[in-house]
């Protein structure tokens, strides 16, 4: 008999969902919320390869919810055979390390902690207590972004500010994406017929939003993302690594406050600043190719930070094995793969042309035969990541 787990991750506006057969670790639906509080809100609900949609206003998460109640009782699958529910949390803070039961103790700390992650934990929040009125009956489970880097050392999480003003307000490195490198990092170690703890990987999980970790022997020791998800890597819209001198300067020489300042930074940034506003990589390659020079300056830096990152965790590491990409960049983009890995070719790291194909299903080795470290592909799926992590907590 399937055992049925729903995972949902809610954003601002938006809900995703997955029925998981823990059992076979097979999808038995899927779909999205979209356009919450906006014009045009909608539910796209995927069963037995048929697509089904709802179109109405939806308010906020609880009419959502509702519409995605509706959406299985109409096209399936029975809903109420659900034993448990997986949320999606990004920022844990330091007080949880692991997956948890939610309770309203829970619920009034993740509240506590939605000042680290306002524009994350906030809908996470409201999407659990809509949750919580649908499916009364089973477990909820908050599986949080953060939790996998809670392993970091003192060292790589500490900010060199005041201490007393850190500790007070818990400024420190958390990382996100920790889901995805942990399902990623487990899956290519199995690939790769090793155990876990014998194994130091570089994890780049290249989307919309971009990260890297250092993870040895199966225990993360560094990441690129901080306090929030901005710094780091290059990403779609957010800038990563900057001065932080460039918010005073802004500030004092642009007149822009804090917010504009945070959301030029966020939402205006990255590829996107750099390439007149193409974030999309398809896009970004189009443009490149045509002859244009800031979508072609947009991918030099995004690779130079890449390597950049690269580079130092083969210096943390000691000792690297396996580099993976993953993610929708990661996972689809064998342009990128190659001009990266070209890069590390004084490390010795190559890449195989012909094994380095556009779009990767599976997991999937790239490197030549004769590369120092192997270079894989690895498709993420953090939806069954948190099936596992739900399934292991109510058992």
């Amino acid at each position: 008999m399937p055992v049925p787990i729903l995972v949902l991750n809610c954003g601002s506006s938006s809900v995703k969902y997955q029925m998981i057969d823990i059992e076979t670790e097979t999808t038995m639906a899927s779909g999205l919320v979209e356009k919450i509080g906006l014009d045009g809100a909608n539910v796209t609900h995927k069963v037995d390869g048929a697509k089904h949609r709802i179109d109405e206003p939806i308010h906020d998460h609880s009419e959502a919810l509702a519409l995605v109640t509706r959406a299985f009782a109409t096209w399936g699958p029975n809903l109420s055979d659900a034993v448990a529910v997986g949320h999606r949390v990004v920022h844990g803070g330091q007080t949880f390390r692991e997956p948890t039961i939610i309770t309203d103790a829970v619920i009034e700390a993740l509240t506590q902690l939605a000042g680290l992650a306002p524009l994350h934990n906030p809908p996470a929040i409201a999407g659990i207590k809509a949750a919580q009125q649908a499916l009364p009956g089973v477990p909820h489970v908050a599986i949080f972004d953060t939790a996998f880097f809670s392993t970091l050392a003192p060292e790589a999480y500490t900010y060199a500010i005041d201490r007393e003003l850190a500790q007070k307000h818990h400024i420190r490195k958390y990382g996100f994406h920790g889901t995805s490198h942990a399902y990623v990092s487990a899956t290519t170690a199995q690939f790769l017929g090793r155990d876990p703890q014998t194994i130091n990987q570089i994890v780049c999980h290249l989307g919309n939003g971009a990260s890297i970790s250092a993870i040895r022997g199966g225990v993360a020791i560094d990441t690129s993302m901080g306090l929030t998800p901005l710094p780091g890597l290059v990403m779609g819209t957010r800038s990563g690594d900057i001065d932080p001198g460039v918010f005073a300067y802004l500030q004092r020489e642009a007149g822009m406050d804090s917010v504009a300042v945070d959301t030029l930074l966020n939402k205006h940034s990255g590829i996107a600043g750099l390439a007149d506003g193409t974030s999309d990589f398809r896009d970004l390659w189009a443009k490149i190719d045509a002859g244009d020079a800031d979508a072609s300056l947009a991918m030099d830096v995004y690779i130079h930070r890449l390597v950049l990152y690269i580079g130092s965790y083969l210096a943390l590491l000691g000792h690297t094995d396996a580099l993976v990409f993953t993610a929708g960049v990661g996972e689809n983009d064998n342009r990128v793969r190659a001009r990266l890995v070209e890069r590390l070719a004084g490390f010795g790291v190559t890449v195989d042309p012909e094994r380095n194909t556009p779009h990767n299903q599976v997991s999937t080795i790239i490197s030549g035969d004769d590369s120092t470290i192997t270079v894989l592909v690895v498709p993420t799926n953090e939806e069954l990541a948190m099936a596992r992590q739900t399934y292991q907590v109510i058992h």
